[in-house]
């Protein structure tokens, strides 16, 4: 315990200069105390102090007047009046290593007396225990011990135990002068410093002050802020509020909706239904009528036949007998019996008999009318929202890049409009033919030229107004172009990568995107960081496409892992979208921003173009095959709202 409370003292009685203890130690106007010939070296590192004769506190930078300063700098420093309590301080450390006495514990309580004081020669009451430094003092000494930076902080407890006021502080300890806590500020780097911090590096920074001073400042800051926050708060509150009035509204007017269509629908079944039982009632009345004649008939043929049975029987019996007359009354008989019969026979033919029943449906006017049958409409009234900017798009213009002089048919991969001039001009890389091509219209005639490269190009990004930065990932190169607006080649960057996407960052950096990994490059290809991983799991495989939104994050589109990842340009991850089911992505693609801050992404299995709201949040498919594109690969969205998209050897421009 005693040894604790001394190096606590040691630390109160050290010089922040020299880190020794002090030597002539000599207090500012500040009230920071120093080893004299520390201020000496400390003024001749200032030619500032000298030329206006004022000597600065390595601390807070607050200046002391010197009383006399037309004498030599060197007797400065000398002018300031001594400090003597921490002389003596000082003096029993070194010589007497002070008496165990001093470091009270916090219960005792047998002195009365302040143990510095009494070093010193003087009787004064104690008051007053730090805990920190174990060691009690007087209403003068405490004053001594809230004056040192050192120990400002400190938990101070009155003789009964009581806690003072003050409350205790956070402590924060330098990283570098691990024994040390942070307590300055220097304003001109806007970092935190220790004591020694601000001696060794900070010593020509214009501005160091105590943490402690700028509190009311930062306290004033903050509750602005949280004046902000608290009509941000209100005013999503209010959204969310009116956001669950429309959905409410909308399911209302959802189930309305589907229970007239239902009863529209219920009422033509029923109409249907009404007119299958009068047709089948029709069937029923005509087939039973025909029915019970053709019984009538059966039953009376049956009699017939019973009859003919018997005149043949009779006429058997006739034939044996030797009876002339016998024969003739016969005979007499059947003649009559057969004209009788031809009368009937003739009655007969004279009825209509069915033929057949079957049913033959009216197939082209019952699937007509099918056809034309409307239950109704949906009448939907929209409002034009903040992110419904592009609700409408629809398929402007179709620009074939093509020409005479390819090999093959072209395969764009990346596109991005400029305007040079007053002329619109798409510049998109042909990777079937190792090269980049522009197109434009001028005195309205389509033009196209291209610049030819050893391999295939990959990525396109916008450099400025009329330059553009091409991707040749095989060569290992990174072309600069200009764009007047054919293409003229500029500069050749070789880099260590292999690149396929670049996204410009600023005039002096981009971002570019090889096997597994973000690289953050200067405009001489030389890579400043690599981003691979975040909490030890890796982000990307294939990030093929990349783009920078508006706030200069880097989002990027990997089709191997079913991604898009938000980036910062020091290569923190902000946000991820990695759908899983029926939204997941397939073969994400080309990825772009919009003015609104919206993303777009193309994804080629599914052939749509997918809208994105940060932070990943899915909005629609916003582009689709029925829209007439059948392989999108890359995607732009420029100043103008327009959507470009690669689709095979074209480029169709949605607006």
């Amino acid at each position: 315990m005693a040894t604790a409370g001394m190096e606590k003292v040691r630390e109160f009685l050290t010089c922040g200069i020299c880190q020794e203890l002090y030597t002539d130690p000599c207090t500012l106007r500040c009230d920071h105390t120093f080893c004299r010939k520390c201020v000496t070296g400390y003024i001749q590192t200032r030619p500032d102090a000298v030329k206006s004769k004022t000597i600065p506190c390595a601390f807070c930078r607050q200046d002391t007047k010197v009383p006399h300063p037309s004498r030599p700098v060197e007797e400065w420093a000398g002018q300031i009046k001594p400090s003597i309590i921490i002389q003596g301080l000082t003096d029993t450390l070194e010589h007497e290593k002070i008496p165990d006495y001093i470091l009270l514990t916090d219960t005792d309580t047998n002195s009365q007396n302040c143990p510095v004081c009494e070093q010193l020669g003087e009787t004064t009451p104690v008051t007053f225990w730090c805990h920190e430094c174990e060691v009690a003092l007087c209403d003068r000494c405490v004053k001594m011990h809230r004056a040192n930076p050192a120990s400002r902080s400190h938990e101070l407890r009155d003789r009964s135990g009581e806690v003072e006021v003050k409350k205790k502080k956070r402590v924060v300890m330098c990283q570098e002068h691990r024994d040390e806590q942070v307590k300055y500020l220097c304003k001109d780097c806007n970092k935190p410093l220790c004591q020694s911090c601000s001696v060794v590096y900070h010593r020509k920074c214009d501005s160091v002050v105590t943490l402690e001073s700028q509190m009311s400042r930062m306290k004033s800051s903050l509750r602005t802020k949280g004046l902000t926050i608290q009509s941000d708060l209100n005013d999503i509150s209010k959204q969310i509020d009116k956001c669950k009035s429309k959905i409410n509204k909308m399911k209302r007017g959802k189930l309305s909706a589907t229970k007239k269509i239902q009863s529209s629908t219920e009422k033509i079944i029923a109409r249907l239904k009404e007119k299958e039982t009068a047709l089948i009632k029709e069937l029923d009345d005509i087939a039973d009528t025909q029915i019970t004649e053709l019984q009538a008939d059966v039953k009376q043929a049956e009699n017939e036949l019973q009859m003919y049975k018997q005149h043949g029987e009779f006429i058997d019996q006739t034939l044996v007998s030797d009876s002339e007359m016998d024969l003739y009354e016969a005979c007499q008989a059947w003649e009559s019996g057969a004209e009788e019969d031809r009368v009937q026979e003739t009655g007969k033919s004279e009825r209509k008999l069915i033929h057949s029943v079957r049913f033959v449906p009216e197939s082209d006017t019952s699937e007509r009318i099918l056809d034309d049958l409307k239950l109704g409409k949906l009448d939907i009234t929209y409002t034009q929202g903040e992110n419904d900017a592009m609700s409408s798009l629809f398929l402007y213009k179709t620009v074939d890049f093509k020409l005479e002089t390819d090999e093959k048919c072209p395969w764009l991969s990346e596109v991005t409009v400029l305007f040079v001039g007053d002329i619109p001009t798409l510049v998109a890389s042909d990777r079937n033919n190792k090269c980049v091509k522009s197109a434009y219209t001028r005195d309205d005639q389509p033009c196209l030229s291209k610049l030819d490269f050893d391999n295939f190009t990959h990525g396109v990004s916008q450099l400025s107004d009329n330059r553009v930065l091409v991707a040749v990932p095989k060569s290992f190169q990174i072309v600069t172009a200009s764009v007047t607006p054919d293409l003229e080649l500029e500069t050749t960057i070789t880099t260590q990568k292999e690149f396929y996407s670049i996204a410009v960052l600023n005039s002096s950096s981009f971002a570019a995107s090889s096997y597994s990994c973000i690289d953050i490059l200067d405009m001489t290809g030389k890579a400043m960081r690599s981003i691979t991983a975040h909490n030890d799991v890796d982000l990307f495989s294939y990030p093929n496409y990349i783009c920078v939104n508006n706030s200069g994050q880097v989002l990027v589109s990997d089709w191997d892992k079913g991604s898009v990842t938000c980036l910062t340009s020091e290569g923190d991850v902000v946000w991820r979208y990695v759908p899983k089911g029926d939204r997941s992505l397939s073969y994400p693609s080309g990825i772009t921003t919009t003015n609104e801050g919206d993303i777009l992404l193309a994804d080629r299995d599914t052939t749509t173009i997918i809208q994105l709201a940060a932070p990943g949040l899915f909005v629609r498919e916003l582009i689709a095959t029925e829209d007439g594109i059948n392989d999108p690969v890359g995607v732009y969205a420029n100043r103008n709202g327009s959507v470009f998209v690669c689709d095979g050897s074209t480029i169709k421009q949605f607006i």
